[in-house]
């Protein structure tokens, strides 16, 4: 687990949101901490926010946390209703509430504005552009929410180590890549995002003194 120098506390988590991919992976593994992670969130009454859809992985945390009794608010971009994936629509038609947005950049946008801090799960492009957009604007002091990655049978274990290569590169520096949490468990993940306190951060760029 990346450890953590708190300062200023997160506010309370009460909606979580979820980027993971729109296809199962290739073991059982993907879909049971899926799983277990929607209903978690159930459990604690958190609320999860996620892409919309009913298909992969996505549909496997919704269906979860319904199940469970939790609450689910899918945010899709106008492009992808109707569509449809072996024989049925991409969106998911069961969920809490639905919003229908006008781009793939609002939906990102406003899947931020709900949600008080994020976990990624495993999935393709689409999930690590999430996760790296979301890190990036903690990254620039744009919000101060816990960003949590739940590493799958050490799906995302390249992901950490190239985290790591860039701090000892200078890419990277060490307070920016601590706002990364990690971990194999959903529920210890959860508790991360609970107890995480922002950091202190410098400024993204090294300074000529710092070279």
């Amino acid at each position: 687990m990346t450890e953590n120098r708190h300062s200023e506390p997160t506010p309370d988590l009460s909606r979580v949101c979820v980027f993971c991919g729109a296809n199962p992976g290739g073991r059982d593994e993907y879909r049971e901490s899926a799983a277990r992670l929607g209903v978690l969130l159930a459990r604690r009454g958190l609320e999860l926010v996620y892409g919309g859809g009913n298909i992969g992985l996505m549909g496997v945390v919704a269906d979860a946390c319904l199940e469970a009794g939790g609450r689910v608010i899918g945010v899709i971009p106008e492009s992808l209703v109707g569509r449809e994936v072996a024989g049925a629509p991409v969106e998911h038609d069961g969920i809490t509430r639905l919003e229908i947005v006008d781009s793939m950049h609002t939906r990102k946008a406003r899947m931020a504005e709900l949600s008080d801090g994020f976990i990624a799960l495993p999935g393709g492009f689409g999930t690590f552009e999430e996760l790296f957009e979301i890190l990036t604007w903690a990254q620039l002091g744009f919000h101060r929410k816990p960003i949590g990655l739940l590493d799958v049978a050490d799906y995302y274990a390249p992901l950490l180590s190239l985290c790591d290569h860039a701090v000892a590169e200078g890419f990277l520096r060490p307070e920016h890549r601590a706002l990364l949490l990690d971990g194999k468990d959903p529920a210890a993940l959860l508790d991360d995002l609970t107890c995480f306190q922002s950091p202190d951060l410098k400024a993204w760029v090294r300074t000529e003194r710092e070279l």
